[in-house]
């Protein structure tokens, strides 16, 4: 178990990061700049922070009431580099060899081959990083990272410098290695919320150096606490609504001409709160029905995507964006009618409390 509550000031920056972490992945999401990669270090004791907590598996690793600050050499953490940063002028083996050249020459030998042989490395213990492909560089740095044993793994944004048609191979390539050889608590900082949903077990929200929100990844898309949490998590629709009553365990909301239904997922609600939904929970459609939460609206723009369509409409006063795959709804792709139906599952509305100062 991870356990973090630390303060950090760095010129007019204030980091505030408090969280807890068990064994798998955690993502660690947020817009550049928001701290993400400031507790990373300060975790790993590349910095200390003015006061709080560190703890590992029960081990003060820093503790600013009784002045505990372990060496970044002594708390058995592994840290990958956005870049990998290997040794351009060792070999893949001595790269891997790296942290434990302390052992016994037979021992070491020994654990680097082992190594070498997970990572799929075997034939390139004599190339430089210079002469490995990506994949290759990112299992090189995972073999010398993990040949140490280290209690926690952090990532940080491990994917950023790559190009977008080897990323998702990477991607799976990490995920394999570590659910095959390590079995720790793992960090994984990044930005992009796709890519923290398909690599990670929880996810941890930060903004303006701020945690806003940690949970599953399913209850983060789903039950957002806050608007921002919700903007950072890529939802594209919100607005402001009053809720005028209760029916059948719903909320009743109203912004402008819309009355929506609304499950009661937000744990404070008050007269006046944000609605959101997101682009792809929304479906539309060319026939009219009654159905509950299904309004008549108006076309006002296609923006169309290799797989799918973005479908920007206008409902009852409200500008809604929705996801439409062309495989599975071809005929709304040659559609040139200007009404069609939307239908807004009360299931995937959400309600939070509303701030000006989060606004976009």
């Amino acid at each position: 178990m991870l356990e973090v509550s630390i303060n950090k000031t760095m010129g007019n920056f204030s980091l505030h990061s408090s969280f807890s972490s068990d064994r798998g992945v955690l993502g660690i999401l947020g817009s550049s700049g928001c701290g993400k990669s400031l507790t990373l270090k300060c975790i790993a004791g590349l910095h200390s922070p003015d006061k709080g907590k560190i703890k590992l598996n029960g081990k003060e690793l820093f503790n600013s009431d009784v002045k505990v600050n372990i060496p970044p050499r002594k708390r058995n953490i592994g840290y990958v580099f956005q870049n990998y940063a290997l040794f351009p002028h060792l070999t893949v083996y001595k790269n891997i060899a790296y942290g434990v050249k302390h052992l016994d020459k037979k021992i070491r030998h020994d654990k680097v081959i082992e190594m070498i042989g997970k990572m799929q490395l075997s034939g390139f213990e004599n190339r430089y990083p210079s002469q490995l492909s990506g994949g290759q560089q990112q299992r090189a740095a995972l073999a010398r990272t993990l040949i140490t044993d280290p209690e926690l793994l952090l990532l940080d944004e491990p994917f950023s410098a790559l190009d977008s048609h080897i990323k998702h191979l990477l991607e799976k390539e990490l995920l394999s290695v570590i659910r095959n050889n390590y079995h720790g608590i793992v960090l994984l900082v990044t930005h992009n919320i796709e890519e923290a949903y398909r690599l990670c077990d929880r996810i941890l929200i930060f903004d303006k150096g701020r945690s806003i929100q940690i949970g599953s990844k399913e209850e983060i898309i789903r039950s957002p606490s806050t608007l921002t949490a919700a903007r950072i998590t890529g939802c594209k629709n919100y607005f402001d609504v009053d809720i005028i009553g209760e029916e059948d365990g719903c909320f009743i909301t109203k912004s402008k001409g819309l009355i929506l239904r609304a499950s009661k997922t937000a744990a404070e609600v008050q007269s006046k709160m944000v609605a959101g939904v997101r682009a792809h929970d929304l479906h539309i459609s060319s026939k009219f029905t009654n159905e509950l939460n299904t309004f008549e609206c108006e076309i006002i723009e296609k923006i169309e995507g290799i797989f799918s369509t973005s479908i920007i409409v206008n409902c009852e006063g409200n500008i809604f964006q929705v996801e439409v795959s062309k495989h599975n709804c071809p005929h709304l792709m040659g559609c040139k009618c200007k009404k069609l139906m939307l239908h807004i599952p009360e299931d995937r509305v959400f309600l939070v409390k509303g701030d000006q100062n989060e606004r976009i």
